[in-house]
């Protein structure tokens, strides 16, 4: 068993380092991930310059570049063999809903699995590493029973864990993305020259958070797992959409 090993938060971050450590003996262990924070980066491959890759006191290989980045240049030439899985995480805060579209995590998992290799995506449901240990341990069961069940074929899941002790234990719920608001108001301020700079603001609340969504699953102290897929296409509104374009087949 083969296992690489990305996150977005960078390769210093405590997620990284848990995953890592709690996928130990489950089979050879590759870690490629951004030399720094990278979230929000979504599927970006850098394309603009060069990448160069470093080794890390511990082993870790890093990549000046996103998460896709990282993933991407491990299975198309820095590894010498076809990973069996690909694990991304431990993100610091949620990947739920619209933000998976967002998500550097998922990102790189997201590459994995377009390499048509079985990936896996985990999120805690909060910021601040909180009780991270417990979801590592949670992570390595998911993995565990992942592998026992056969990786035959690709797949992309998208895992979101309550900030808990009790974490392991917890139930599992296969859950669909829910929604969320807009995000709020851009943050206006001057820089030291006195232009006007803006951050993004923070994301909506949920919108959509009913039973069976991710964000229903985590609220209610349970562990959100949803299988995703890339096509994007809105199959059901394509037969409206010739007929009001006057397309045929």
């Amino acid at each position: 068993m083969r296992i690489l090993i990305a996150n977005d938060d960078g390769c210093l971050a405590p997620g990284l380092h848990a995953l890592v450590k709690a996928c130990e003996g489950l089979g050879e262990i590759d870690v490629i991930a951004p030399e720094q924070n990278a979230s929000g980066t979504s599927n970006s491959l850098t394309l603009s310059r060069p990448l160069s890759v470093y080794t890390a006191a511990n082993g870790f290989r890093y990549v000046n570049g996103t998460p896709s980045d990282s993933v991407h240049v491990a299975l198309t030439g820095l590894l010498d063999y076809k990973p069996d899985l690909v694990l991304s995480g431990i993100n610091n805060g949620a990947n739920m809903g619209d933000d998976t579209l967002y998500s550097g995590t998922v990102a790189a998992a997201t590459e994995g699995y377009l390499f048509g290799i079985p990936s896996i995506a985990f999120s805690q449901a909060e910021k601040g590493w909180v009780e991270l240990e417990a979801a590592a341990a949670a992570a390595r069961k998911i993995v565990e029973e992942v592998i026992a069940g056969g990786l035959g074929h690709p797949f992309l899941l998208n895992v979101n864990i309550p900030n808990r002790a009790d974490a392991a234990s917890l139930p599992r719920r296969i859950t669909r993305l829910g929604r969320r608001h807009a995000s709020e108001a851009v943050i206006r301020q001057k820089s030291p020259r006195g232009e006007t700079i803006y951050w993004i603001g923070p994301a909506g609340d949920a919108r959509e958070a009913g039973e069976g969504t991710d964000f229903h699953a985590t609220a209610n102290g349970q562990i959100s797992i949803t299988p995703l897929q890339v096509d994007l296409t809105d199959h059901a509104g394509v037969p409206a959409w010739r007929a009001r374009l006057g397309l045929d087949g």
